[in-house]
């Protein structure tokens, strides 16, 4: 019987060590909070240029399918507007710099002006609009559920990425509207639902467990 008081006391000491140390992240970043922009937005460009190491596969009119939209959805949910659209153009500058850093390992500026660019310039914006949307929720005082962060990365990817990305297509390949939304858009729609969730549930996890990471409106 004796014993009972230390398990309980093992028990309990878990949580309170992840909450310490949740605390002492976000002093650190409150403390160097330049330092601390920079450092996510460089991680997350390499998580976008990571994500399109996959192969994945290009379909007939030259987009190829990768993991590339998720990363890019996942920049804005977490890390908010500006840091999240810094992060895909940091992305963006490097790939157009010559690093292969774009899908099927593709490089060079060229690539921002061929037939898939219109898909790659879009991402910067979705990512704003996603970190424009995640940062309103919380500025109500709401909980940034999956539910919450699904509907911004659905709003992104029907209303930013699908529309521009395709006038794009049909612009540089001379498609009908038709063909563009047959090649450009169908192909992908059950797909980058799955991912506007697999974003939105990882998003909805760090801001549990960081929920200072979102940067407050000065």
């Amino acid at each position: 019987m004796a014993e009972l008081p230390q398990r309980t006391t093992g028990v309990t000491q878990e949580p309170t060590e992840s909450k310490a140390s949740a605390t002492d992240v976000a002093r650190a970043a409150a403390r160097n909070p330049v330092a601390t922009d920079v450092a996510l937005v460089a991680t997350f460009a390499a998580l976008i240029a990571a994500s399109t190491v996959w192969p994945g596969w290009e379909l007939a009119g030259g987009v190829p399918i990768t993991l590339q939209t998720f990363a890019v959805l996942l920049a804005g949910a977490v890390l908010g507007a500006r840091r999240g659209a810094l992060a895909v153009l940091l992305y963006l500058a490097v790939g157009a710099a010559g690093a292969p850093v774009f899908a099927e390992r593709k490089a060079g500026i060229g690539v921002l002006f061929g037939a898939t660019g219109g898909y790659l310039l879009a991402f910067v914006l979705a990512a704003l609009v996603i970190g424009w949307l995640v940062e309103r929720i919380r500025e109500r005082g709401l909980t940034l559920t999956t539910t919450a962060i699904v509907g911004a990365c659905t709003v992104a990817t029907f209303v930013v990425v699908y529309p521009i990305g395709a006038t794009w297509l049909k612009l540089r390949l001379g498609l009908s509207a038709a063909d563009a939304l047959k090649f450009g858009v169908l192909p992908f729609l059950l797909g980058d639902i799955l991912k506007c969730f697999a974003a939105a549930v990882v998003a909805a996890a760090v801001h549990r467990a960081f929920p200072a990471l979102l940067p407050k409106r000065k």
